[in-house]
């Protein structure tokens, strides 16, 4: 299927979309990256993010390029949501963020 008929698709809610739902052309750390920046914009539950960084990280992305994302996306989603997002997502890279003793 192409991408317009895809699109066409999402465009008009065909009750097929469940039988392809996953990307077909983006790579395993694109995708997950994705995926991060959509749970921050959509204020995800605490939990999720270790779920998500653990994929990001299994598909080969590094610590700095999942931090990348927070800063990529705050003029779409607002410096407020990336604040809230910010801690959840250090906790998950196994890092404290309230720790005075952490060195940067």
């Amino acid at each position: 299927m192409d991408y317009t008929d895809r699109l066409r698709r999402f465009a008009i809610n065909d009750s097929h979309l469940d039988e392809d739902p996953e990307p077909t052309t983006l790579e395993s750390k694109t995708l997950v990256l994705v995926r991060l920046a959509a749970l921050v914009a959509v204020g995800g539950a605490e939990p999720t993010y270790g779920s998500e960084v653990d994929d990001a990280v299994t598909a080969g992305a590094s610590a700095t390029e999942i931090v990348d994302v927070l800063a990529a996306i705050v003029p779409i989603v607002g410096l407020p949501s990336v604040v809230a997002a910010a801690p959840k997502l250090a906790l998950a890279l196994g890092y404290d963020p309230f720790d005075a003793d952490a060195t940067a």
